[in-house]
């Protein structure tokens, strides 16, 4: 355990969708050593709906409910929610898609937003939110990314997933294939590329290799399977490599993850949701964290859903929230060692 001297960040963290499994995994997660050990939690969400993971994850602990994350002990006996009481347990039994569960959790990321902007958190960790949810209680965000781009006033943001050393960041995510082709730009491709690369400053990362993946088989093979790359991902490449970015590409997107696994690149820019995914879900699939980077905010994520067909077991598997927290204390020390050397 750290001594009291030692520095741990302040993370909130939300419960997500109060039907899903968010509230067990979030149980499950800040109770680890390794957290505890880490930073200092604020639970964002409903008491009573952490009572009720509490016991179905088998688990022997009080929670406290507080109305401000100044009430924060951080005493490792209990947990410790910022209670917003803005949901019935008898309404949101788990497993159950509904609209007043999406407001909720949509409330919690909003309460947890507002906390970090005016400095009382140093991050934000977010349970899984379900879109339809979110959709029918009248939220108009392709999920969770968007909203805090919105909420936070932020243009150039991108998803970045994580899985140990393994990095992608999407120029696209939540949008149909069809469209994809419509978002490969040069403008976009050039400010992923550039999130990438002060990603790959802020985790502390040495050579900070970014390799660009094609959006066509074979990267387009030369125009024979579209245009895309040379019309759109070159020229951002080239522009990028004019800035001093260590950028390369675009490359074949079956063989460049196996180059990202083997160590040839720090991180890798995905054209689009799908193709940044699957081989990290494949590789690290409990392991998995999701970033909104871009924001001037630290939010990381779990990446997975809210599981409705489990919810309510006890048998969520808590490793990538506890991944995500672990990130984001990593994101609040390194920024914390980057402003200290600026002299601000």
């Amino acid at each position: 355990m750290p001594s009291p001297t030692t520095f741990r960040p302040f993370l909130g963290v939300t419960i997500g969708d109060p039907a899903g499994i968010g509230p067990e995994i979030v149980a499950k997660a800040v109770i680890q050593e390794d957290v505890r050990a880490a930073c200092r939690v604020l639970i964002i969400g409903e008491a009573e709906v952490m009572r009720r993971a509490i016991r179905m994850c088998r688990l022997d602990l009080p929670v406290r409910s507080i109305t401000s994350a100044a009430e924060v002990t951080a005493d490792p006996g209990c947990l410790e929610v910022l209670d917003l009481k803005n949901i019935d347990t008898a309404v949101c039994p788990p497993g159950v898609l509904a609209p007043h569960c999406g407001r909720a959790a949509v409330e919690y990321l909003n309460k947890a937003i507002d906390l970090a902007i005016a400095h009382e958190l140093d991050g934000v960790v977010t349970g899984p939110l379900n879109k339809e949810a979110m959709a029918q209680a009248g939220f108009k965000y392709d999920g969770q990314t968007e909203l805090l781009a919105a909420r936070t006033g932020t243009k150039d943001y991108a998803m970045l997933l994580v899985v140990g050393r393994m990095r992608v960041l999407h120029v696209s995510t939540h949008t149909s294939l069809r469209t994809v082709c419509d978002k490969v730009k040069q403008t976009r491709v050039l400010t992923v590329i550039r999130l990438a690369h002060q990603v790959l400053c802020d985790l502390g990362s040495r050579k900070k290799r970014i390799g660009v993946a094609g959006l066509n088989p074979h990267a387009g093979e030369s125009g024979r399977f579209g245009r895309e790359e040379i019309e759109e991902i070159v020229p951002a490449v080239e522009a990028a490599k004019a800035e001093g970015i260590r950028v390369s590409g675009p490359f074949s997107p079956d063989t460049l993850f196996h180059r990202l696994r083997l160590g040839e690149f720090d991180a890798v820019v995905a054209m689009y949701h799908d193709q940044g995914h699957v081989p990290l879900k494949l590789i690290g699939f409990h392991r998995g964290v999701n970033v909104t980077v871009g924001l001037p905010i630290i939010r990381t994520s779990v990446d997975h859903g809210t599981a409705f067909d489990i919810a309510g077991t006890g048998t969520a598997n808590p490793h990538s929230l506890v991944e995500a927290i672990l990130l984001a204390t990593k994101f609040v020390h390194r920024r914390r060692k980057s402003t200290r050397g600026r002299g601000e």
